[in-house]
């Protein structure tokens, strides 16, 4: 059996903070369809020195372990859909995003997360708080800032999440999941401003956010809370409005690359010969990005997807906070004895003890090439998204098996343009060097 072959360069994980970069808007806009085409945000590597989460007496190695473990805690994210719980725990992000709430605005720092809707932060007076690198938002000195009656139509638009304050008469909204990861507090309106490099900004009035009082779990990169990128009614996305016409894309690059892009909008377009396109399949919550995989070809050899409990429309959830991409047992057995029979080098234990399919190799190596099918989308990977080094003498497989929920991560997305249209319900993608500016 003949196969084709591409050329394995290997990459570290990348882990990154947003600074936001605002494309065709003039100084101080407030959000008007006149002066606002779309916006594009710089996205930083969590590991650099730029990032606050930075801890230069981290090896790379340890980085990536890290990075690698919260793909599982990811995990317990998307198995909650299945209960009364809502969508936010602290692993559910691999990226940070500045903005800014309030007026005066108050700089924050938030996991900008695919899998959430709600966008909240810690407040003042704060009776449970995590660490965070900038001061708490203090609401009583935003005079912009306004509590949500129990009776507005934001209460009652998320019953899963949000309750009645009777004494108080305000609407309050709770969050958590099994890790101990959670937020309480008041559920609210304020101007939201994001600022650009270039000093231009763009406020967005009655933007609706938590106030958290009460917020705790494993939350350690600095951050302030959490902005939603999810497809709820709720999320950042829906809230810009016409400014995104429900549309963003993103491009991510390796560590040692420049700065991955987000986009919003006019700049979200995925366009160009190579796009492929797959459907996004609607299910409670709709949070959630799901699409439906039909299977995954190693060299010529295709293989199905066959586990029947996870094998119908809107099978796997796609994520850019998700590091791993992980696969129902039987297609991750067949891609990984493809593998085997295909590379034939040593294989040793992850050094990390965390993958499972791993080489001993200090070089560049050859593996078959591995196509992803979607339905209506066959996505030919590169090297960075399939394998990656996880020491100085081994690349692992960048996949793990589960046993029902499957998702597809970051590293398979690395230089692919990857773009959410909303209206029409797609997931398109295109390959691209995301790494030039």
């Amino acid at each position: 059996m003949s196969k084709t072959m591409i050329l394995l360069k290997p990459t570290l994980i990348t882990y990154i903070a947003l600074t936001i970069s605002l494309v065709s808007m003039s100084k101080s806009d407030p959000l008007t369809e006149e002066s606002t085409t779309g916006l594009t945000i710089d996205l930083i590597h969590r590991d650099s020195p730029q990032s606050p989460s930075y801890d230069p007496l981290l090896t790379p190695a340890q980085r990536l372990a890290n990075a690698l473990r919260r793909s599982f805690n990811r995990l317990q994210r998307f198995k909650a859909d299945r209960l009364p719980q809502p969508d936010i725990i602290n692993s559910g992000g691999e990226y940070l995003m500045k903005y800014s709430i309030g007026t005066p605005a108050v700089p924050s720092l938030g996991i900008a997360d695919t899998g959430s809707d709600i966008t909240w932060t810690q407040c003042q007076p704060c009776l449970k708080c995590f660490k965070q690198e900038l001061p708490l938002f203090q609401p009583n000195t935003s005079s912009t800032y306004r509590k949500i009656p129990c009776n507005a139509a934001n209460c009652t638009s998320f019953p899963e999440i949000t309750f009645c304050s009777v004494r108080r008469k305000k609407c309050l909204y709770t969050e958590g999941y099994g890790d101990g990861s959670f937020t309480q507090g008041v559920l609210s309106t304020d101007t939201l401003t994001l600022a650009s490099t270039g000093r231009k900004r763009v406020s967005v009035p009655n933007f609706v956010f938590g106030c958290g009082f009460r917020n705790g779990g494993t939350f350690t990169g600095g951050e302030s809370g959490i902005v939603g990128l999810g497809g709820g009614k709720a999320s950042l996305v829906r809230q810009l409005g016409f400014l995104t016409r429900g549309k963003f894309s993103y491009c991510l690059v390796s560590v040692s690359d420049n700065t991955s892009k987000l986009n919003f909008g006019a700049n979200a377009e995925v366009l160009g010969r190579g796009v492929v396109s797959t459907p996004m399949v609607m299910k409670s919550p709709e949070t959630f990005y799901r699409l439906t995989l039909e299977g995954i070809s190693v060299g010529n050899q295709r293989l199905e997807m066959s586990d029947s409990g996870v094998s119908g429309e809107g099978n796997i959830i796609i994520d850019s906070g998700t590091t791993l991409t992980l696969l129902p047992i039987d297609l991750y057995n067949q891609v990984e004895n493809a593998l085997k029979s295909s590379i034939k080098l040593k294989r040793i234990k992850d050094p990390q003890g965390v993958l499972d399919l791993c080489y001993f190799t200090r070089n560049d190596i050859r593996i078959p090439e591995v196509t992803v099918h979607f339905k209506g989308a066959d996505l030919k990977l590169r090297h960075d998204n399939v394998l990656v080094r996880t020491s100085n003498v081994s690349l692992c497989l960048a996949a793990k098996p589960v046993q029902d929920l499957a998702i597809y991560g970051y590293l398979a997305q690395v230089n692919f343009l990857v773009g959410y249209d909303l209206v029409k319900r797609t997931v398109s993608f295109k390959a691209a060097d995301c790494g030039r500016s």
